[in-house]
């Protein structure tokens, strides 16, 4: 096996790279017809439930593209299977949830699970991939403000009335979902480094439907326990932070103390950067339908970001949201061969 690269890992605590290293998120996916032949045979949820074969998908990317880090496949929904949430991927609609949580009862049920016993695959596959990879892995969760968003409206929203209405108005048990999404997810990351998972990372796809006032109120003392309760037990383990259109949200979003700050294509990354004094890591932020774009244009936009940050150490690159279906593979290849030459010092 080649020598282990840990460029991606260096970059997260702000050191020096010889690069700017690179990763995509939903790097394994509909994008890739090697996958989309799995995906003939397994479903979403068998595909993140059988360790050899999310291993399998978590390595296709790292077999065709100069990546530097892995991550783990698997889908933020899972761990809400075992708290009680009964759930299914309908084909252009996304997930279903067929029990929505909309009473305190209903919260009430949710199971605390622990994560070995219950979301045991996902470790047995990071075990596997610990010996096959010559880079990181990251494991990951969804945010609890996203996952209540799913479970409170029953699938994907345009507005969150729902959701938010519960929110405002049942605030107790909007707390205590919180409270228990938040723990589980806290102790499924841990359990992800215990079984090979070198930095992890916290999605909150939804979170932008949020003002500043309500963050702080409703999402943000939850998201700092989590952190917390992972930093506490794993001080030098890289933790990502990644919210979508959440510009206005950054400082909030910096309290909570996460070591790298996911920046998405709408927000001006060299900016925001320097507004955070330097003191994070920042991860970013091409917008993922320029990789539709002829080569040109892409490359013309990756100079920008890269040049817009001179290289500085803590820069590491990726997309300001996931690969899109459809997305031509060439111009994913191009892309990361593209950000190692240009910035190789």
């Amino acid at each position: 096996m080649a020598e282990f690269n840990d460029n991606f890992l260096k970059a997260c605590r702000r050191e020096e790279t010889p690069y700017t290293p690179l990763w995509l998120a939903r790097q394994a996916g509909r994008y890739q017809k090697e996958y989309m032949k799995i995906k003939e045979k397994y479903s979403i949820i068998e595909i993140s439930t059988i360790p050899e074969v999310s291993a399998e998908v978590t390595l296709l990317p790292i077999n065709q593209f100069e990546l530097d880090s892995a991550i783990i496949f698997s889908d933020i929904l899972i761990p809400l299977g075992p708290m009680g949430i009964s759930f299914e991927y309908k084909k252009g609609y996304g997930p279903l949830i067929h029990n929505p949580v909309r009473t305190v009862a209903d919260v009430e049920k949710l199971k605390v699970v622990d994560p070995a016993t219950e979301m045991w695959y996902t470790g047995k596959a990071l075990t596997i991939l610990k010996g096959e990879l010559n880079v990181p892995c990251i494991g990951f969760v969804g945010a609890p403000f996203t996952l209540a968003s799913y479970m409170i409206e029953g699938g994907p929203s345009k507005n969150y009335e729902t959701m938010k209405a519960f929110m405002y108005n049942e605030t107790k048990a909007w707390h205590l979902l919180m409270d228990k999404l938040g723990t589980v997810m806290a102790n499924y990351l841990n359990f992800q480094i215990e079984s090979g998972a070198m930095a992890v990372q916290i999605f909150d796809s939804w979170v932008g439907a949020l003002d500043i006032d309500d963050y702080n109120e409703y999402v943000y003392p939850h998201v700092e326990k989590m952190i917390q309760i992972v930093k506490s037990k794993y001080p030098n383990v890289p933790l990502i932070s990644m919210g979508v259109n959440s510009a206005h949200l950054i400082p909030s979003l910096r309290k909570a103390n996460p070591d790298v700050i996911a920046i998405d294509w709408k927000t001006d990354l060299a900016k925001t950067w320097k507004d955070l004094n330097y003191e994070v890591a920042v991860q970013g932020n091409l917008d993922p339908t320029a990789l539709f774009a002829d080569w040109s244009i892409i490359e013309r936009k990756t100079k920008k970001i890269l040049d817009s940050v001179k290289g500085k150490p803590g820069h590491i690159f990726n997309l300001g949201h996931g690969i899109l279906p459809g997305t031509p593979v060439e111009n994913v290849k191009q892309l990361c061969k593209f950000v190692h030459e240009y910035t190789r010092k």
